[in-house]
Formats: structure tokens, sequence, C-alpha cells
């Protein structure tokens, strides 16, 4: 109902719709096309990295090569190991070299050498590390030099002692001859291909990751971070890998992921290294941009928000502006406030508007004064009923009486009331000079201090050039009739009446009181039915306040002012401003 109701409402809410809805597709498609980005950097980043792990794992296999060429080192061994006798002396020989080969590095585990001429089998192992009872795999002595070129098939993934390690196996060839002596094994331990792989998993902060090393063709896992068992180490990554470097998708332990791999060659041995970045990590800085696109987002929707109240408010102010103008108009208030300057659409409607209604005032007013001139004709037509020259005469007759008999006061009021009558019923004449207004006003009070005797006294006033100045008839006697009945009869009976009459800017005519005068409860009833542009208020017998109040508007707006102040049993004081401009061009 709100809605449905409210214009500011619907402008709001269909701004914020229009806001809201691409940015919300900006986000979408930031968030898609950061994510794929964020992807090919990942892919490419770690690829790099598993380049430079490549190139540390084929480093430590060529050093086990180098390590195991340590017979050729010593002639005096090798004539030993020509012989077809197995002597002491030999076999303490060979056995010295293989503890030297054993200490030169932490990880090995055992170092085996079979003899290809007599067939006897010398080990040195770390018997606490891999058992008493360790048994290591047989090894196939090559029987030409063709198959001493064959390097893959010399390395091995093997277990000593329940651990993974990496079996290396050399054959010690007679060279320049082509017979071979024997086989060199070197069984070693993961520590130091784990510590060559390590910088792949960093950040370690990056749960799910996980680095995988196979060798030979049929991807024999030789490592994985993530300890698992060499037959399930390769689950997801049967499918042949294509090409040298890559990436595709796939799963870890239920969790969505790519498996990045890079492919080498250590002499003829296959290297694949294979790295497993879970999703989560893929899209964590596509996350955070957009947690960042979110947070910029917002801002702006609070301040599309805030801009669309003001833009609504001052789109809608015009309109109610202009309602309450019409709510005015109805109850017939034809004041307006002023126009706000604005040049817009709004602006040139809401001047419109008040054209609209200025003409209508001046309709109305002439409608008005139709009305009235119709009234005024309407009497006319009661008065001439009574024939004026009766009354003229009857009033002479009885004042020649009144003046047989003795009685000059008499003869003297009756005088006033045939001129009151006779001015008063002087229907062709509207404006009069305001002399004649006061001769008319001083006959009206002369009879009223006749009826009051002692209890009523009057000043009058009037600067010398307002007397020739022309006004509307009858606007003095309604205002001196509510003073003496408004005032003095309903109140202590007696008082006085000042009318002073001045001119400066404005001829301004003021009526004053002294006797029961008005609440401000009354003051603004009589300015509330003035500004409803009503003609009379029904409250007394004659023409009344309001009467001349709105006949004076209709010959003198917008000109014209007036004002109310009362003091009861103090000073009531009727104000009242006419332009001396509109007074000459009445008079023209």
């Amino acid at each position: 109902m709100w809605l449905k109701r409210s214009l500011f409402a619907k402008l709001l809410i269909g701004m914020l719709i229009s806001v809201i809805i691409p940015l919300s597709l900006s986000a979408m498609i930031s968030y898609k096309t950061t994510s794929r980005s964020m992807e090919r950097q990942v892919i490419e980043l770690n690829q790099s990295t598993m380049d430079s792990g490549m190139d540390n794992i084929k480093q430590y296999l060529n050093d086990l090569n180098h390590i195991s060429l340590a017979f050729y080192y010593d002639q005096t061994l090798m004539r030993y190991l020509r012989s077809r006798e197995i002597v002491p002396a030999h076999m303490m020989a060979t056995t010295s070299q293989l503890v030297n080969i054993y200490n030169s590095r932490p990880e090995f585990r055992a170092v085996r050498y079979v003899s290809a001429l007599t067939g006897e089998s010398i080990v040195n192992a770390d018997i606490a590390r891999v058992g008493i009872n360790m048994v290591l795999p047989s090894t196939a002595i090559p029987q030409s030099e063709s198959e001493v070129m064959d390097n893959a098939r010399w390395y091995e993934v093997n277990k000593i002692g329940g651990e993974l390690s990496l079996a290396f196996h050399k054959p010690i060839v007679d060279y320049p001859r082509a017979e071979v002596l024997g086989m060199v094994s070197i069984y070693a331990g993961l520590s130091e291909i784990e510590k060559r792989i390590r910088p792949l998993t960093i950040p370690a902060h990056h749960q799910g990751v996980q680095v995988f090393l196979y060798m030979q063709k049929d991807m024999k896992l030789l490592y994985s971070s993530a300890n698992v068992p060499a037959e399930r180490a390769g689950e997801g990554l049967m499918p042949e890998l294509p090409g040298e470097r890559g990436s595709i998708s796939g799963k870890w332990k239920g969790s969505s992921g790519i498996y990045i791999y890079v492919r080498d060659h250590y002499l003829d041995l296959p290297l694949t290294i294979v790295k497993f970045v879970p999703l989560t990590v893929v899209n964590e800085s596509a996350v955070q941009t957009l947690n960042r696109s979110l947070i910029i987002q917002l801002i702006a929707v609070v301040f599309v928000l805030v801009l669309a109240a003001i833009l609504s408010y001052l789109t809608i102010a015009p309109v109610k502006r202009l309602l309450r103008s019409i709510a005015r108009v109805e109850t017939g208030n034809f004041e307006i406030g002023p126009s706000t300057g604005r040049m817009d659409e709004f602006g040139v409607l809401e001047h419109r508007f008040q054209t609209m209604v200025r003409n209508l005032d001046d309709l109305m007013n002439r409608e008005y004064r139709n009305r009235l001139e119709l009234s005024t004709a309407r009497l006319k037509m009661l008065q001439a009923q009574i024939n004026p020259h009766f009354l003229y005469n009857t009033f002479q007759s009885i004042g020649t009486l009144a003046l047989r008999q003795g009685s000059e006061e008499v003869s003297e009021k009756i005088a006033e009331l045939g001129a009151i009558l006779r001015y008063s019923m002087d229907l062709q004449t509207e404006t009069v000079p305001l002399q004649k207004e006061i001769q008319h006003i001083e006959h009206y009070l002369s009879l009223q201090m006749g009826r009051f005797k002692n209890k009523l006294s009057y000043t009058l006033s009037c600067s010398p050039e307002a007397m020739s100045m022309h006004v509307p008839k009858m606007i003095l006697q309604p205002l001196v009739e509510n003073s003496i009945i408004h005032g003095f009869e309903k109140g202590r009976g007696s008082g006085t009446i000042h009318i002073g009459i001045e001119t400066d800017q404005q001829l301004c005519i003021r009526v004053m009181d002294n006797g029961k005068g008005m609440n401000a409860l009354m003051v603004q009833r009589i300015k509330q039915e003035y500004a409803k542009h009503q003609f009379h208020t029904g409250q007394d017998g004659g023409i009344g306040l309001i009467n001349v109040l709105t006949r004076l508007r209709l010959h003198y707006d917008p000109g014209f002012d007036w004002d109310i102040q009362s003091a009861p049993y103090e000073a009531t004081v009727i104000s009242l401003q006419i332009p001396i401009d509109s007074l000459n061009q009445e008079a023209n």
C-alpha cells in the first residue's frame, strides 16, 4: 500500500533496482573472469617452481651417479674386482669402499656390491634403521655393454626396512674393455628428495596442496607429500598426461582441484612432478577480489541510496508544493506562495500554475463584482419603490413644523437624518470625495450622540490634502457602527471614538475606540474569513467589516492592506492602507 501511494518510494526502489542488478552482474562476471585469470597464473607460477624442483631432482640423481664412480678412482680396487678368486683382502678393500660410499650421504640406507665374476655379494647398511633381517631385492647384472647404456632400467622404487627408498644400480665396466665386473647398488631414503621438493609445497597455509614425484614411463611413485601408499598415489592420474607440461582437473580425497604437471628426463630416465592445487587455493585471490569488490559496491549502493533519496526528494518536493497550493485553491484561498525560481520542467509547471491561479482569481473577482452589482441593482429596485422625494419633502415638512413649535434641536436632527438618507440612497454614485464621506459620518455620529447623550464622544482629524481624494462610499460608517454596537452597547454603554486620516505614500484611515474590543480568537476568525474571500459574516444587520474590507480589496488590490489590534477596554484600532496611486486612478 505504501509503495502504491508513494511516488517517492517508487522512484527510490526503482533506482536501487537499476543499480543493484548491474552491480550484481558485474560482480559475478568479475569473479568468473578473475577466477579464470588466477587459475592461469597459478598454473604458470607452479610450473615455474616445478621446473626448479625438477632441476634439483636431476642434480641429486647426478650426484648419486658421481658417487658410484668412486670405484673407478681406486685402481688397486679395480684390480681386485678383476680377480676371479675370493680373497679376504679383496673383500676388505671392497667393503671399505662401500663404507666410504655409505657414509658420504646421511640418507643412504644400504650399499651393495655384487660381483659378476665370482657372484659374491657385499652389503653395508644401517642395521639399526633397516633391521637385522633386511633382505635386499636381487638385481640382474647386464651381460653386454649395450645393456649398460640403458640408464632408465637402473633406477627402481624399493622398500628398505618398510621405508620407501630410491634404488640406484650402477654397472662397473672394465673400460676400455666391455666386460662387466659387477653391480653397485645404492639404496637412498627420500629425505634429500623431500628437501629438494619441499619448496613446491610453500606456502604451508594452503591446506590440501600435494606434490608427487613419479619416474619411469609407467609412472612409479617415488615421493608423495601426502604419505599415501604407492599403489594409491596414481589414482586419478592413470590416464596418460598429454604433453611435457600442462594441467587437468581432478579430485584428491573428495576435494576438487587442478593437477599441474611437468615432465623431464635425466639421461634416459623419465621424471614427472605432479602438484595438486585445490580450487579453494586457486580461487582464494578471486574471493579476496570479490570481497573487496562487494565492499566497494556496498559503499556505492549506500551512496546511490543517499543520492536517490536526495534526487527523489528534489523531484517530489515541487509536486507536494503544488498539491498544497491546489488544496488551498480548493478552499477558495487564492493566495499562494512565491515561485521557487527553478528553471526546469517543475519550475515551468509551478510558474504556469501560479499564472493560472492569478487568472482564476481575476475571473472570480470579476464574477464577484458582477454578483455585487446584481445585488446592488436589486437593492436599487427595492429602494426605487420608495419615492425619495416623498421622504425628503416629508422630513422638510416635519422640520418646518418643529421650527414653528420652537424645537430647533429636533429640526437639526431631522435635517441630519435627511442628509444621511440622501447620501446613502444616492445609488448613482459609487465613489465620492473623502470630504463627503466625513460629512456623512459626522451626521451619523451627531444622531448617535443625541441617542447616547453624554456617554458617547468622538474626535476626527484629517489632513487637508486627503479631503479631495475619492474613496468608495460607506466605508467609514460600518467601522464606526461596529465600534458603537459591539464596543459600547455590548460593553460599558459609553466610550470615545477617534477617526484619524493621514496621507504619506498611502491613505491611512484609523478608527479607534475604547470599548469592549476583541480577543485574539475573534481577530483570527476575521482574518480567516477575509482570507477565504467571504463577502459577509452574517453577524450584524448591515454591511459589516468583512464587506468593507472585501470592497476595498476589489477596488485596490494588490496594494490594499489592513490590520486589527485590540486591547479590551483600552484601545481597539482598525487600520486601512490604500495606495494613493490607486486613488488617483479611481478619481480619473
